[in-house]
């Protein structure tokens, strides 16, 4: 089993204000990731909805979960013991092929129960799991033989039905190898953290776009990236080299790419042909008779480009004189979950709390906190309304719960479950709901959504005087 690590923005809503669009420099937030004891990847979805909504998916297989080398083979030392590991390496590759391709339908269906056993996060009111009843199904569904794969997937289906959450469900093999390729990269290329032998971690291509740039130039899936531009990127996490890698359309970013596990290390240029758009729109607004300058600024989700474009907005409407600012987060379904929290972060005080995290497992229960002094610290109005939904939530209650801004308009869509997807050994997979996210102020945003502080527009002075008497609750 493989658990995949991505996620995946949802096409945006249409803009309803005429805006000034800005073209800058891209950059996509660093990921904080789970570790897995199933010892893959995790993918941490930033809303329930159909992942097939997302474009620009990759093409290629999955690869299996290897040892890797630590470093090059040397050149002067052909028996040296890094090539005995290469040589092991390559060897349990092999044997990883060769039992994926016996393996039985039983086993599949036994994966998928553990799973659920193991992680599944029970959300509903109106149906209740325990871990006996589970118990109980597996020796249900398994007291019998399971003739065909086909029959395998449709018990699968069945159980994961019967949790009564409609975010956990069954990927077939294609499926899930489109979700597996999806580019966040802009050259056509999927990265995965790996563990380094060292408590580290490197990047491996999960997938990369046939004819894409990446593979047109020579990258092959399964390739280390080793630097992005002189950029060393050992121990970084994929969207850290991610963001290194985008830029402008059209023009080229040079990477060190290893080729397999002992293969050569080899220089390579690659052209960029991103499509992601920059989701961030703004304006200068004057008030008070010209006496005071606004900031307007429109995010329409939360992509790769989000948060860089957004503090070139914020540098630009300070330069021209801003000295509030509004964010406009109207019909903002989500996106990147992690571009939300990075973008959070951008206004909060270090040391600030912008998300918890709950899960049944340990490990999906955390404080996600500010780790720097903010970019700004003027006065924040953010529009809400019901079709702000998931990464748009987490922004708005960051920044309401640590009193850096008031929420104006519509109560919200009320989206706040973390998916993960993990790979079953025949290359399907399933989505299962392992958390959900808590606000700073200790509310479940999940189908409860957040009520704004004023329906209308507030003048200034109301904002101002609501902001000064505003207390941040105590951690616990």
């Amino acid at each position: 089993m493989r658990l995949l690590h991505s996620a995946l923005p949802l096409q945006s809503p249409p803009l309803l204000t005429s805006l000034s669009p800005i073209k800058a420099s891209l950059l996509l937030p660093k990921k904080s990731s789970f570790n897995s004891h199933h010892k893959h990847l995790n993918h941490v979805l930033s809303n329930g909805f159909s992942l097939l909504l997302s474009l620009g998916l990759l093409v290629s297989a999955p690869i299996p979960t290897i040892a890797l080398a630590l470093e090059s083979p040397s050149l002067q030392s052909p028996t040296s013991s890094l090539e005995v590991n290469c040589r092991e390496d390559e060897a349990e590759e092999e044997d990883t092929e060769v039992v994926s391709k016996v393996v039985s339908n039983e086993s599949i269906v036994e994966e998928a129960w553990q799973i659920v056993n193991d992680s599944f996060l029970n959300t509903s009111t109106r149906r209740s799991w325990s871990p006996e009843s589970w118990l109980q199904k597996k020796d249900d569904i398994l007291s019998s033989s399971i003739h065909t794969r086909s029959k395998a997937h449709d018990i699968i289906k069945r159980m994961l039905a019967s949790l009564g959450d409609p975010y956990t469900r069954f990927l077939s093999p294609e499926q899930f190898s489109k979700m597996a390729r999806y580019d966040m990269t802009g050259i056509g290329v999927n990265l995965r953290d790996v563990p380094d032998g060292n408590g580290g971690s490197k990047l491996k291509v999960l997938g990369i776009l046939l004819d894409g740039p990446a593979h047109n130039a020579g990258v092959r899936q399964g390739d280390e990236l080793i630097s992005v531009n002189g950029v060393d990127v050992l121990g970084k996490s994929s969207f850290e080299a991610s963001s290194l890698l985008l830029g402008p359309n059209g023009t080229s970013v040079n990477i060190m790419v290893k080729h397999g596990n002992c293969g050569p290390v080899q220089s390579i240029d690659v052209e960029r042909q991103s499509i992601a758009k920059t989701p961030v729109f703004y304006r200068l607004e004057q008030i008070e008779s010209g006496s005071t300058s606004v900031g307007y600024v429109r995010l329409k989700e939360f992509n790769a480009l989000a948060r860089k474009d957004l503090v070139t907005a914020i540098k630009r409407l300070e330069g021209m004189g801003a000295s509030s600012f509004v964010l406009d987060l109207r019909d903002n379904l989500g996106g990147l979950v992690q571009a939300g929290i990075e973008i959070a972060k951008l206004f909060l005080n270090e040391g600030d709390t912008v998300i918890y995290t709950v899960g049944r497992d340990p490990q999906y229960s955390r404080n996600i906190i500010a780790e720097a002094p903010p970019l700004i610290t003027a006065p924040v109005i953010v529009l809400v309304n019901k079709s702000t939904a998931s990464a748009s939530e987490i922004v708005a209650t960051a920044l309401h719960d640590n009193c850096r801004a008031v929420l104006v308009g519509d109560k919200t869509y009320g989206k706040g479950l973390i998916q993960s997807v993990f790979e079953l050994p025949d290359g399907s997979g399933v989505v299962v709901t392992i958390g959900k996210y808590v606000t700073p102020n200790h509310m479940d945003i999940n189908g409860n959504g957040v009520e704004p502080d004023f329906r209308n527009f507030p003048a200034w002075s109301e904002v101002n005087n609501r902001l000064s008497k505003c207390h941040k609750q105590q951690e616990g």
